[in-house]
């Protein structure tokens, strides 16, 4: 079964062989070859996280708005770096710059991810809901494949935290408002 969580950590071992494997090219055709790909997947993976993975953890993490208000700002800084990346030629000191600011964003990202909110998630989750948000996952990435036809602009986190704590709160009415309108 898919586990977000594996799935989640299993795109973030690519993500680091990816950025080791740029270190080892110097020639712009090859350098684009293995950037493009991974610039697609940094904001596609971004994406799926902020639509599957983080509505799932904020009403039951220990610490989840902290968590997803940190994430969805390191997204932010991670699609930053890929958005500068592609105004400037591959290769140019301008381009490695910005590959730079988005892998190092990405790590922070990933560490704190994988210390806080995946380890939260797994006390937290069931296996049958992480295997079902799994199966969302891969679809979504399946879905956006080349992140060409996501909005890959930032998100204000917290506006994100109250939207979903908003559509996830329980109703605590009793209904009684109904009743006035049935007299």
């Amino acid at each position: 079964m898919p586990d977000i969580t594996s799935l989640i950590l299993d795109d973030h071992d690519w993500f680091r062989r990816q950025f080791a494997a740029l270190d080892d090219l110097d020639d712009p055709a090859r350098l684009a070859e293995v950037w493009q790909p991974l610039a697609d997947l940094l904001d596609v993976h971004a994406a799926a996280e902020e639509e599957i993975f983080y509505p799932e953890l904020i009403p039951r993490g220990d610490n989840a708005e902290d968590e997803t208000l940190d994430a969805v700002g390191d997204h932010n800084d991670i699609r930053d770096g890929v958005r500068d990346a592609g105004l400037h030629p591959v290769g140019s000191a301008p381009w490695l710059a910005a590959v730079r600011r988005a892998r190092e964003a990405n790590s922070e990202h990933m560490a704190e991810e994988e210390d806080d909110a995946l380890a939260d998630f797994r006390r937290n989750a069931g296996p049958a809901l992480r295997d079902e948000l799994g199966r969302r996952f891969l679809e979504f990435k399946k879905n956006h494949e080349g992140a060409r036809d996501l909005d890959t602009s930032d998100v204000d986190p917290e506006s994100y935290v109250a939207e979903i704590e908003d559509r996830t709160k329980p109703d605590t009415s009793l209904g009684i408002g109904s009743l006035k309108d049935k007299r």
